[in-house]
């Protein structure tokens, strides 16, 4: 069969190595939000933040780090053509036996090694529902939404996720990431590969509903005592808000809301973008006399203030207001002042007398 006939459902869950099983495990539930999941097997614990049977696998080992990626596939099909291509490339896999897939709460599976990255995939189908839905605590989570790894050889390993298992480009940043979506999910990415001299695992993303969750997330890590890393901020490519975080072991942990989506058919082709810088690049170096110019406009400003008499430290007196004029007064009949008594008797006794 031919890698077109691999499709995806979904990415399934992610399984980290803890150093420590119960610090990590009250962790995940009570700072990032997750519903714990019975396991019947030691040394795991697993976490679940949708409807599915579980997204999260801890397991104790000496090392932090990745063991294995899950992917669910879309059907039976799919997940015997992806095995077929698997073997027509010489890549070995190692089925999983009957009881960690009744722990896992799987149908039927296997496993590979990528040879670009050297991480575990596992491909699955029939992932078992949860017995009840998930009832967020203080964050509304609603999916896993994609994890990031580590690789010597980013142009390498995205050539081959892309032709052999059908995964598609969504975008790259030019020299640092590639953001990949498991076909034909329509999540702008699923898997991101990132350029690195070390391999091994970057982080996972738990996407959220509302973007109050991002910012309340701060100050729960402050609380609780978790490093802050970057953010919160928008990311570029996807146009979606992050906070990135650090778990007991210091492996990353994301918040994300809102992610572009892609359609099956005639999806937009992907961007190559250009890194922007996380701080301000510095200022560059100046010629001596360009130094040499805002010094010597300074000496002459206080030189010119030096000559220049201070104002008068008196406060100016403030201007009187102009009285208004008064209107001509109407003539009354009422005693004027004494000086014009005599003038004034004769007209008043003329304008009383009756007509």
């Amino acid at each position: 069969m031919a890698a077109a006939d691999i499709r995806y459902d979904r990415l399934g869950y992610v399984a980290l190595n803890v150093t420590d099983l119960a610090r990590s495990a009250q962790f995940y539930e009570s700072v990032v939000g997750l519903t714990p999941v019975a396991s019947s097997i030691p040394g795991q614990q697993m976490f679940r933040c949708t409807g599915h049977h579980h997204d999260i696998l801890l397991c104790q080992a000496p090392e932090p780090g990745l063991k294995r990626v899950g992917w669910s596939m879309e059907s039976r099909a799919s997940l015997s053509a992806a095995r077929s291509h698997l073997a027509s490339l010489g890549i070995a896999a190692v089925e999983i036996a009957a009881d960690e897939l009744a722990d896992l709460g799987l149908a039927t599976g296997f496993r590979v090694t990528e040879p670009n990255s050297g991480a575990t995939f596992e491909f699955f189908h029939g992932m078992a529902a949860a017995s009840g839905a998930f009832v967020p605590t203080h964050t509304k989570i609603v999916r896993l939404g994609h994890t990031v790894l580590r690789v010597r050889d980013r142009l390498a390993t995205e050539a081959f996720l892309t032709s052999e298992l059908n995964f598609r480009l969504s975008d790259s940043v030019e020299g640092a990431v590639s953001f990949l979506r498991c076909h034909p999910n329509p999540l702008h990415h699923s898997l991101g590969i990132s350029g690195a001299p070390v391999p091994g695992f970057h982080h996972v993303n738990f996407m959220v509903t509302e973007v109050d969750d991002v910012g309340k997330a701060l100050w729960r890590c402050k609380a609780n005592g978790a490093d802050i890393v970057f953010g919160p901020g928008r990311h570029p490519p996807s146009e979606s808000m992050f906070l990135y975080f650090l778990d007991p072991d210091g492996m990353t942990v994301e918040y994300s809301f809102g992610m572009e989506t892609f359609p099956e058919a005639d999806p937009r082709p992907p961007r190559l973008l250009h890194p922007r810088p996380l701080r301000p690049s510095p200022r560059p170096a100046r010629s001596a006399a360009a130094v040499r110019r805002p010094r010597q406009r300074l000496r002459r400003q206080r030189r010119q203030r030096a000559r220049t008499p201070p104002p008068c430290s008196k406060p100016p007196a403030p201007a009187r207001a102009r009285r208004p004029r008064a209107r001509a007064a109407r003539r009354r009949c009422r005693p004027p002042p004494r000086r014009c008594t005599a003038l004034w008797r004769p007209r008043c006794r003329a304008r009383r007398r009756p007509t």
